[in-house]
């Protein structure tokens, strides 16, 4: 659904991403899907046994991996530690940053990508409470 203020998108259970086409299997990006202006994020799965064979850093944006389920291990410029559902990790973009599965389960986590130190309000200081009343139909 694409409305003026709004896009909504299904990209479905995060146990099938591994079964997404387009792009790297277990990653599918958000950005293009949703119109998004301001950020990447992308929805993974990482099989029990796998992992990121490469490390990468980035020349411009920081990156946070929010854990939803398993368990891995995180490694960020020679520091390893390990990551769960409930888990958040801030890269900023120099740093050299890898992770694997070590659990006996699918290794779930959203990632999103945006610009060092382009955020200029949030929502205490950005937020606007119109005057008006929260109406919901009758469930």
């Amino acid at each position: 659904m694409n409305e003026t203020n709004f896009t909504v998108m299904n990209a479905g259970p995060f146990a099938d991403l591994l079964n997404v086409t387009e792009g790297p299997p277990g990653k599918y990006y958000l950005k293009d899907r949703l119109g998004l202006t301001g950020m990447e994020v992308s929805l993974n799965q990482l099989p029990k046994g796998g992992g990121v064979p490469f490390y990468h850093k980035h020349r411009e944006n920081e990156e946070l991996y929010l854990f939803t389920g398993g368990r891995g291990q995180f490694q960020v410029d020679g520091h390893i530690f390990e990551v769960e559902e409930g888990t958040a990790v801030r890269v900023g973009p120099e740093g050299e940053r890898t992770l694997r599965n070590i659990g006996n389960e699918d290794l779930f986590f959203i990632v999103v990508q945006v610009q060092t130190n382009s955020l200029r309000k949030w929502e205490k200081s950005d937020a606007v409470i119109p005057d008006k009343q929260v109406d919901w139909p009758v469930a």
